[in-house]
C-alpha cells in the first residue's frame, strides 16, 4: 500500500547573494503550486470581499485565506460541508489557507472566557454561547477542507505584560500539541504559531519549543497588534532566523508595503493582511507613488490613472476623475475597481520582489519603500 504523499513541499529556488536571508521558492499544495515570497489576500467569509474567483485570480494571487471562526457561525459547517468543502463553496480552486479563529476570539475580551482546555465565547452576531478548543479548532478546518490548516493560539495584546505573554505561550505549546494530535486530514498542511510579543527572549523560548513537533510549516503571530514599526521589523529579523530554513515561514496579519518588503529581506515566505482590500473600500490606492486618498477633490478632473505604472483592469480603463466619481456617488463599481487594483499592486509588489532576490537587486525595493513612508511620515508632520 502506497503511502500519503505529503501535504505540502517546499522548494527554496534562489537566495538573495547579499544577505542570504531574503528567498524565492515554490510552495506545492493540493490546489495548486504557489511561488514565495507570497501575499494571500484574506477571504474572510468565503469570499475576498467585491471580488469574483475569476477576478481574485486575475490580480495574480494564487492562495487566499478564509477565516475558522467566521465560517463556524455563518453560514455554519453543516452547510459548507454540504457542498463538499470551502472550495466548492467558494468557487475558488487555487490553494487555501484557514486561521485557527484564536485571534477572533481572542479579540473580543468582552465576550470570551479563557481556561486551560479553551475558550468560552458568545457569537458577536447573535449572542449565542459557544466553545472553541484546540480540537474543535482542527475539526472545523478539516470540514472547511483547506491545504493549510492554522494550530490554535492565544493571541495576547502587544501591551501585554512579560507574565501574561508567557502564560499565552505555555498555553499555546500546550494547544499546539493537541491541535497536531487531533489533525487527521493527511492532504492539509498544518502550521504552529510562535508567539511571545516583541521579547525576543520569549520568542527564541518558543520557537525552540514548537520547533520540537513536527509542523508542515511555522507562523510567526502576535504582531500588527499595536506595536511600532520598528518593533515588528526587529521581532520578525529576531524571530524569522530561529525557524527551520528548509519550511515555509508566515508572517500573519502584515501588513503595510514596507512591512512586506522588511519582512521579505528577513527571510519570510508568507503573508496575509486585510490591509489592500479594506484600503479599497475606505477610497484608498496603493500606488508606486504611495498611498492616495481618491476621495480627494484634486482627483476631479484628474484624467490619469490610478498608478500609470501598473497594467490592472482598473488602470488600463479608468481615470481617477471617473473612480472618484463613483466613489462620491457611492458606487460600488468604485471598492470592486479599486480592490482589483491594490491586490494587483500587491502581486506586482510581490513579483518584483521575486525577481530582485534572485537578481541581487533586494536593497533597492526595500530602500525605495523605506523613502515612500519617510516622505508619507514627513508629510504628515506639523
Amino acid at each position: 500500500m502506497k503511502g500519503h504523499s505529503p501535504p505540502l513541499s517546499f522548494e527554496i529556488l534562489s537566495q538573495d547573494p547579499k544577505n542570504g536571508k531574503a528567498r524565492t521558492g515554490m510552495m506545492r499544495l493540493g490546489h495548486g503550486t504557489v511561488p514565495t515570497p507570497a501575499f494571500m489576500p484574506v477571504g474572510t467569509l468565503g469570499t475576498v470581499k467585491s471580488l469574483t474567483p475569476g477576478q481574485l485570480r486575475e490580480t495574480g494571487s494564487a492562495i487566499c485565506l478564509g477565516n475558522t471562526y467566521h465560517l463556524y457561525l455563518r453560514p455554519g459547517m453543516d452547510i459548507i460541508e454540504s457542498h463538499g468543502g470551502l472550495h466548492n463553496f467558494m468557487g475558488w480552486q487555487g490553494p487555501i489557507l484557514t486561521d485557527s479563529g484564536g485571534y477572533q476570539v481572542f479579540s473580543l475580551s468582552s465576550l470570551r472566557k479563557i481556561d486551560e482546555d479553551g475558550v468560552n465565547f458568545r457569537s458577536h452576531i447573535d449572542g449565542s454561547h459557544h466553545r472553541l478548543t484546540p480540537e474543535k479548532s482542527i475539526e472545523i478546518q478539516e470540514t472547511l477542507g483547506s491545504d493549510i490548516a492554522m494550530c490554535f493560539d492565544e493571541c495576547p495584546p502587544a501591551n501585554a505584560p512579560r507574565e501574561d505573554l508567557r502564560k499565552a505561550m505555555a498555553r499555546t505549546t500546550a494547544w499546539a500539541h493537541r491541535c497536531k494530535s487531533a489533525h487527521t486530514r493527511k492532504e492539509q498542511a498544518l502550521f504552529g504559531i510562535i508567539q511571545g510579543g516583541t521579547d525576543q527572549e520569549l520568542r527564541q523560548e518558543h520557537a525552540e519549543a514548537l520547533g520540537e513537533i513536527d509542523f508542515d510549516g511555522f507562523a510567526i503571530g502576535g504582531l500588527s497588534v499595536g506595536e511600532s514599526h520598528e518593533d515588528l521589523v526587529a521581532t520578525t529579523r529576531f524571530t524569522a532566523a530561529l525557524m527551520p530554513e528548509n519550511k515555509p515561514r508566515y508572517l500573519m496579519g502584515v501588513g503595510t508595503p514596507l512591512d512586506l518588503c522588511e519582512a521579505v529581506a528577513a527571510g519570510v515566505d508568507m503573508f496575509d493582511c486585510v490591509m489592500p482590500t479594506r484600503n479599497a473600500r475606505q477610497a484608498t490606492a496603493f500606488t508606486s507613488e504611495g498611498k492616495l486618498n481618491l476621495r480627494n477633490r484634486r482627483f476631479r478632473d484628474d484624467l490619469g490613472p490610478v498608478d500609470p505604472q501598473c497594467q490592472c483592469l482598473c488602470c488600463t480603463n479608468f481615470t481617477r476623475s471617473y473612480i472618484r466619481h463613483l466613489i462620491v456617488a457611492k458606487e460600488i463599481l468604485a471598492s470592486t475597481l479599486l480592490t482589483i487594483h491594490n491586490l494587483t499592486f500587491y502581486q506586482d509588489l510581490m513579483r518584483s520582489l521575486r525577481n530582485a532576490i534572485s537578481e541581487g537587486t533586494l536593497d533597492s525595493i526595500v530602500s525605495h519603500h523605506r523613502a515612500l513612508a519617510a516622505q508619507k511620515k514627513q508629510t504628515k508632520s506639523p
